[in-house]
């Protein structure tokens, strides 16, 4: 076996432990929601438990890539992955850090009545976990076009944030009893656009790995004609 060979056996290794992460992620996340939506008390209290897993393996991950990067000497595309594991590996955490977030504020609301915005916070939740998705579909795909479509949605998101938090203060005012279940939802509506901040650096992570290009301060990217790898 090569010695190139052995990296890429290694980087694949490296990759099934990163979807591993993901994929508890975004069940934390999905669960998360669902514990807010339904009231449901033992999903949050799954999601909070669930955290030290994710942790664990980022720990593992960012070991991984540390040791490969000293002891390999990647180039190119391998080191650029290398290097995009450990800033996907946090964002990621970082995810799972926001639904269990939300897994204790719906904790705290669970045995109270709900606001009436269910239905603007599972609409945005919704778009929020699809940004998710394509990030990581972007990524196993090696489809850097497709992360695009990621940071466009994010000013979607930016956009149900604004207009939520604003319909929830009002009725804060109206309603001076409901104002400790407001602050936690507002809470709430907050962590999931965070969620989406970092589902678009994962995406960007993304175009950096397989591109060469470092987007994260372009406030418009519409494609790559302009670059190469």
């Amino acid at each position: 076996m090569t010695a190139k060979t052995h990296l890429h056996k290694e980087l694949e290794a490296l990759k099934v432990r990163l979807l591993e992460m993901v994929a508890l992620t975004e069940r934390a996340v999905h669960n998360s929601i669902r514990a807010y939506v339904d009231r449901n008390q033992d999903l949050a209290e799954a999601v909070i438990d669930q955290d030290a897993a994710i942790n664990a393996l980022d720990v593992e991950i960012d070991k991984t890539c540390l040791e490969l990067l000293a002891r390999e000497c990647p180039v190119a595309q391998d080191l650029r992955f290398l290097l995009g594991c450990v800033r996907i590996s946090i964002e990621i955490e970082r995810i799972a850090d926001e639904a269990v977030n939300i897994a204790e504020h719906s904790l705290t609301l669970s045995n109270r009545p709900p606001l009436p915005f269910q239905d603007d916070i599972t609409f945005m939740a919704h778009k929020v976990s699809r940004m998710f998705e394509l990030a990581i579909r972007s990524l196993t795909a090696e489809d850097p076009q497709g992360a695009l479509e990621v940071r466009n949605t994010d000013d979607e998101v930016d956009a149900l944030h604004h207009t939520t938090i604003k319909k929830i203060i009002k009725f804060m005012v109206s309603d001076t009893p409901a104002i400790e279940r407001s602050v936690y939802t507002i809470n709430i509506v907050k962590r999931l656009e965070r969620i989406g901040d970092l589902a678009t650096n994962v995406a960007e992570s993304v175009v950096f790995i397989f591109k060469g290009i470092n987007i994260r301060h372009h406030t418009r990217f519409d494609g790559f004609d302009e670059y190469s790898a």
